[in-house]
Order: C-alpha cells, then structure tokens, then sequence
C-alpha cells in the first residue's frame, strides 16, 4: 500500500451526504480525488435535453469541480462550453448548477490560474500546483472551476471560450442563431410613436407600420409636435426616427440647431407634463450657440461634475451660461464618468467575494484568518471590511444618481418648470437621470407596460450604446475584447483578499484592450430597486422581476438590447431575426398568472397616483440583495423572506378563490337546478289547473248530454260512483222503467256503448271540434237528430233541441227501441 500523502497546513471542512471531507483553505486537495483519467464522452452522446432551442455543445470537460460552494451535490460535474453559455451540471443530480453556469455574453474576463499549496513544515515533499479557471461575470459573480492535473481540459474550456465570448461579428450572437421562435418581436417604432401619443394626449391614435411607411404620425396639441425631420437618420445617427419639439419651431430651424450640440443631439422632449405644460427635456453638451429661450423658468441639469465639463471646453464642448437664456439656472450633479463606474463596480464585486458565505475560493469568510476579517467580535475587523465596501464607491454612485433624478422630478412638479438634462454625449448619464425622473413623475413607468415603454424610449430609441457598454460587437464589425488575463498573486484586485496558498501567473494569449464596457444601464436598474424599497405599494412589478430582465439585458439572448442605436438595430434586421425579451417576460408572468414571482404583491396604484419626491434623508441607498448578494451571500439575498411568505399566502389565497369560485359555481349550478325544478313544478300546476279546467268542462258537458238525453224523453242520473240510470217514459201515463247501467265501456272506434242485450241502447261519440260544423246548431243536430235536413233546417216539431254549447256532438238512439216505448211516431217519420 502506498504511503499516505504529506499533510497540508491547512483547515479541514467537511461535506455534508457522505461526501469526504476536503483539505485545504481553498479546497485545493479535492481536486486530486483520483489518479485516474478520466472517461472521455463523445460530445454527440451526452444527454443534452437541458440545452435550449439551437444551443449546441462546443466543448466539455469532465470531473470538474466547482470551488466555490460547499454543496457536495453541485461539486464536481461536468463543464460545457455551447455556442451560447458556460454550463456546469452536476455528476451526481445531472441538473444545472446555477453558479456555475453563465452567459458567454455575461462573463467580463476569463483567466488561468495555478495556486501552489505548501507541505506541512515537517514534511519534505515539495509543493504540488493545481490548475484553475477563474470566470467573472458582470452579474457580480466570480466563479472558479479546477481541472484533473495532467490533462488538457483546462485549455480546451479556455480555447473554446475565447472563440465564443469574443464573435467576430454581431450576427454570430446566439440571438440571430436562436431566431425569434415564439417570443417575436414587433417593430418597436410603433411603440415608441404609441408613446408619444400618450404624452401628446392622442392616446386615442394608434400607430401603424402603414403611418410610419407614409410619414403621418406628425401629429401636435397646442405646445408640442411630433417630427419627422430624422425620419432617415441623416440629422442624427443616434436619435430615433420621430422626435417631439416645439410646436413653433420648423424643421430648418430644427436640423440648424443641430449643429450647435454635440454628436448633433438637440434638445427634445422626454416628457411633458399634462397639466402644466412643464417638460423635461435631453440632449447633449452644447457646442457654440443659443438654445431657443424658454417663456417659462428652465433648469440645465448638467450630470457631470463642474470640473469635467470645463475640461470639455478645452476639446470644443463644455456647458451652457446662464446669461445665455433667459430665467435659467444652470446646476451640476456632479456625476463621474463610465470608466469610474466601472472601477467600482469592480471594487463592490471583489468585496462581495471576498467577504461573502461562500467565495470564488471555497472558503467562507468566517474562516478567512482565522476569523478576524469578518465577526469573532473583532469590531475593528468589522469596521475595516465595511469601510472597504464604502471605498467601492458604488452606493455613493447610486446616490448622486437618485439624488439629482429627485431634484429635476421635484422641479418639474412642484415649480412647473421645464428642465433640460445632458452630459458629454448625452446617452450615459443623460439617460440615467431623464428615465428616473420619468418613473418619479409618471405612475404609467412604474407598471409592466410603462416600464416597457420607458426603457424602449429613454434607453434605446434615444441611443444608449448597449453594444459598447455591455461588450458586444457592433454593426460596424468591431467588438468588445474581453480581458483574459492570468493572475498575478491573488483571485482579484481586492487588498482584502489573501489565500493559504501562492499563486503564478501563466502566459497569457490575448491583449487587454482598451473598452467603453461600463454597467451604467445596471446602475440605473440599482437606482429603480431603491426606489422599489422606498415606496413598495407603488409599483407593479417587483424586484424578483429587475433582477430577471437584468439578466436577460447581459445575457443578449434576446436583440432587443443589440447594437448602439436604434438606426443599427434597423439595418441589422435585429426585429425580424431575434427574439424579444419583452414577450418572453409577458410569457413567463402568463404561464403562473397574478402570484407569478415578477408581480409586486403590495402594488396599490391608487395610493401613489402622484409623483413620487423622496426627500433626501431617504434616498439613502444600501445593497440590492436580490442582486448583489445572489452568488456570494445566497441566504442574505434570501433576506426578503417577508415578500417570500406574503407570495406564499397569495399563492394560498388564490386556491381558497379558486375553490370560492368553484364554491360559487357548484351553487349557481344548483340554484339553476332548483329553477328548473321550480319551472316544472309550475308547469305541473298549470297541467294540474288544466285538468281541473277539463273536468268542469266535462262536467257541463255531461249537464248538456243529460239534457239532451232529456229531450228526448229520457232522465239520466249519474252518481259519484260511475253508475248511470236512464229512465225512459214510453207514455205520459205509463209508469217509469228504471234501467239500471254499469259505466260505459270504450269501443274500438272511441265511441261509449252499452250491452247489445239492453233494450235501450244509447252511445255518445267525441268528435273533434275541428271536423265539426261551424253552425253551432248543425254541430248538434247533425249528430243528435235524425230529423235534421242537409239545407241546415230541423224537422223536429214542438220540443226543445240539445244544448248547442256542448262538446260532446255526437248522441245517437236505438230508434227501434223508441219505437218500442210507443214515442209518438210522427216525430220519427222518414224524410
């Protein structure tokens, strides 16, 4: 047996589910598990039923493992590279590993690593080396994957990442492979034009795809229009096709003031104010010229800092004078560029890793020196680590930016002021400040479709560069080059950060170019959630819901947020070829309905039906946790376990109205029972009533016969028991002869007899009152009277006819037998 290996000075952590226990600060042994290779498994024959629609596999690695959780079951697995993420699955669930798994368009930098862990001092064994990947994503995680040493699995994961990260051209994108599918994506130009609409107060116009073809949208009220003017984009590249300016000024005038701002980006309208005609307007920095004065007060709200714009000067720009314009104030927020929000977003997210629960290097920070960066009681400790997190400098960002969105919201308000906003080029800081100050005037941005309508106008119809800041190639064919860099000592920059082990760096193959890569788009997001901790009821969606479509931004599966204006979208095709993010939103909030994660349970549109002015002690901001504390704090970011068990009791209370409404339901279907038993219950009674109608009727009929019959000489009585006795007086003087006669019985041809053996025989026929005569004497006499005469006439002399009101018509005699009672034969002579 072979000798037990050196020991390491290093702490022990043991796995949980009977996982053994890993050696090392940085977990560093696990990565020596077995001597053997590893069972190399033809990309074709892996299961691939988790790949998405026209995701293919590029390359894989196997027995990898991921160093920064703890989680036996998400430890080693396997790596794939495909044409559109990096996607980590477990070897013993063979499900997804959310941390390990990130868009190719998500990571911002990539490098290997080789960490040198020190024998025990009494040991002589010299140090072994294992070989890492270090991936950090724009989504404030790093994550670290080791490799089985003396294997080319490493390289093979680098090579195929700096093949897919960096395409050569924007059509290489996972968006034009993917295609549209079933999340297509209407032209966003009648959206925009629908928006303008509304600000306008046509909202009752619809815009058409015909409308903008033939140029009539140009609609106006009384202040505003909308133009036409960069209808082709030959004024302004990176401005959309329809503007809103001043009703009084002309297109000349309007393409002439074009030249007077930077990148030829006038001052526009964002909104209006439907009240008080106060506006809020955009541009960018002023050149040499006059703006067009304004008859009301007007604010320029210039987002850099004093010094920054007067250094423009020097290069052609600068800012305005407020001698220039009349009743102005000009005011500077005093916001830094991209390329100092990008060093503290750096700055927060190696603070995050660095003093989170589980970091990119395995250990937590509770056992990071023993205890002393982070508790222990060590309140200096504590202090340092939170002074680092101040030193990022990106809440104070997310402050400034709040901070002045509140003061031009406040102006626009309360003063009926009209506020025009710019920075250098205007689509940065611009865009940050005027969207913001939207969502705070107008309660319409702060629902699904508002917030929709917000981004596509303020955002991308007004040229925010998002190929630029989020590192993608452009239409122009040129891209964003990811730094891939070794390290040199340490996973991050982080002076926070010290491992047990050494690290050396390894030859790099690419260049750290110089980029415009900035998170000013997730800064505004950060600013959007602040806003939702602020004021909870007063917004549709939640938070879960920024955190989603943030994603979906950095992932650019979708195009939506492809290319640098809305001018490169068009000649790219991007709405014809890619899917859009909007309808996949839509799709996911459809399929679960109202308790759908993204909903903000609080909403109350009618409690914050105003404009929203924080005041300034409340614009402090904190971390996002949803966001921020996601990867490295995953119970942190689980903070909000209020809105968790409120989702939960909606989700309950959905069932108990589902079951109410099943409840309701089961009751209107008896109630509609009951009716439909009420309905024949009234019918019987109608039956009932007609019977009884019937049997009086029967009953007068009967009187009538009887005295028919009486007419004839005869007297019948019936009793309440059916029994009939007919006495026939054959002479006045002769005694009657009672014959007594059982009920009737009912022949074959529906008439009523009596025994042929009777000496009397008398039978009574039913005709239908539709076969009788319509002479009401003829319908008597014809049945009844043998003396009756086919002119209509009666040879009946000297006695009274049947009732002529009876429906029984039909009463015939035997007269052989009236002959036989010696009844005065002239009444039966023959015709």
């Amino acid at each position: 047996m072979a000798a037990p290996g050196p020991r390491r000075s290093v702490s022990v952590r043991s796995l949980s589910d009977g996982c053994e226990s890993l050696e090392g600060a940085g977990s560093w042994d696990a990565l020596e598990w077995t001597k053997n290779e590893p069972v190399t498994r033809p990309v074709s024959h892996v299961n691939l039923e988790f790949l998405l629609e026209a995701e293919r596999v590029v390359e894989e690695g196997h027995g990898v493992v991921l160093v920064n959780t703890d989680k036996a079951g998400t430890l080693f697995g396997t790596l794939f590279v495909t044409n559109f993420r990096l996607l980590f699955l477990s070897d013993r669930t063979r499900n997804i590993v959310p941390l390990g798994t990130i868009p190719l368009a998500t990571i911002e930098k990539f490098n290997k690593m080789v960490v040198k862990i020190q024998s025990a001092p009494r040991q002589t064994d010299k140090s072994s080396s294992r070989r890492l990947l270090q991936i950090i994503g724009k989504d404030m995680r790093i994550i670290v994957f080791g490799f089985r040493p003396q294997t080319k699995q490493r390289r093979v994961i680098f090579d195929a990442l700096s093949r897919c990260t960096n395409p050569a051209r924007i059509w290489d994108l996972y968006a034009f492979t993917c295609g549209p599918s079933k999340f297509s994506n209407p032209n966003p130009k009648v959206r925009l034009l629908n928006e303008y609409f509304r600000l306008l107060g046509k909202g009752f116009h619809r815009a058409s795809m015909s409308m903008i073809e033939d140029g009539s949208f140009a609609l106006s009220n009384d202040l505003w229009r909308i133009s036409d003017t960069n209808s082709n984009y030959t004024m302004c590249q990176s401005y959309p096709f329809a503007l809103i300016v001043p009703k009084n000024i002309s297109d000349e005038e309007v393409i002439q003031a074009s030249t007077f701002r930077a990148r030829c980006r006038i001052p526009v309208i964002s909104w209006c104010h439907p009240g008080t005609g106060g506006v809020l307007a955009r541009s960018s920095q002023p050149l040499v010229g006059l703006m067009m004065n304004m008859r009301r007060k007007l604010y320029i709200a210039d987002a850099r800092p004093r010094k920054n714009a007067l250094a423009n000067g020097a290069m052609g720009g600068g800012s305005e004078s407020s001698s220039n314009y009349f009743q102005s104030e000009i005011v500077f927020f005093g916001i830094d560029n991209i390329h100092a929000m990008r060093e503290s977003f750096a700055r927060l997210r190696d603070y995050l890793d660095t003093h989170g629960a589980a970091s990119s290097d395995g250990m937590s920070s509770f056992l990071r020196h023993g205890g002393w960066t982070w508790g222990g009681g060590n309140l200096s400790s504590m202090s340092a680590s939170v002074s680092t997190l101040g030193d990022s400098g990106w809440l104070i960002h997310v402050q400034s930016v709040l901070a002045g969105s509140a003061w031009i919201a406040a102006h626009v308000a309360l003063e009926s002021a009209s506020v025009l906003v710019h920075c250098s080029d205007g689509w940065d800081r611009t865009s940050q400040l005027v969207s913001l100050a939207n969502l705070m005037l107008d309660p319409y941005y702060r629902t699904f479709t508002g917030f929709q309508a917000l981004v596509e106008k303020d955002w991308l119809a007004f040229g925010h560069p998002f190929s630029d800041r989020v590192g993608m190639p452009s239409i122009s064919g040129t891209s964003f080059e990811l730094t891939r860099q070794s390290s040199t000592g340490s996973f991050s920059s982080s002076p926070m950060r010290q491992s047990s082990g050494s690290f050396t760096p390894q030859a790099s193959n690419s260049s750290h170019a110089q980029n415009n890569y900035s998170p000013i788009f997730l800064q505004w997001v950060d600013c959007v959630s602040q806003l939702l901790r602020i004021y909870p009821f007063a917004f549709e969606f939640s938070s879960t819901f920024l955190v989603d479509f943030l994603d979906c931004v950095l992932s650019c599966r979708f195009g939506n947020f492809l290319c640098n204006s809305e001018k490169e979208r068009q000649q790219c095709g991007v709405y014809e070829a890619c899917g859009c993010l909007w309808a996949y939103l839509a799709y996911l909030r459809s399929s679960e309905g109202s308790p759908h994660a993204h909903y903000n349970l609080f909403y109350d549109p009618l409690k914050h039906n105003e404009p929203l002015l924080p005041p300034a002690a409340a614009l402090a901001p904190t971390l996002w946790p949803q966001f921020h504390l996601r990867w490295a704090c995953l119970s942190e970011s689980q903070a909000g376990e209020l809105d968790a068990e409120c989702r939960n009791m909606a989700i309950k209370f959905s069932e108990m109205r589902k079951a109410k409404e099943a409840a309701e339901m089961k009751a209107k279907e008896y109630s509609v029972a009951m009716e439909t038993l009420n309905a024949e219950l009234r019918n019987e009674k109608q039956v009932s009533s007609s019977a009884m109608n019937l049997a009086k009727r029967a009953s007068k009929e009967s009187a009538a016969i009887k005295r028919a019959m009486q007419s004839l000489g005869c007297r019948v009585d019936f009793t309440s028991s059916g029994i009939c006795t007919v006495d026939v007086e054959s002479n006045p003087k002769e005694t009657s002869q009672k014959l007594m006669h059982s009920p009737p019985r009912r022949e074959s041809d529906g008439t009523l007899g009596r025994d042929d053996k009777s000496d009397l025989s008398l039978s009574i026929t039913a005709v239908a009152d539709d076969v009788v005569s319509g002479n009401p004497l003829g319908r008597v006499c014809e049945t009844l009277c043998p003396l009756y005469t086919r002119d209509g006439g009666c040879r009946w002399p000297d006695a009274a006819c049947a009732q002529l009101g009876s429906q029984h018509v039909g009463l015939t005699a035997d007269f052989d037998a009236f002959d036989r009672l010696s009844i005065n034969e002239e009444y039966f002579q023959s015709e």
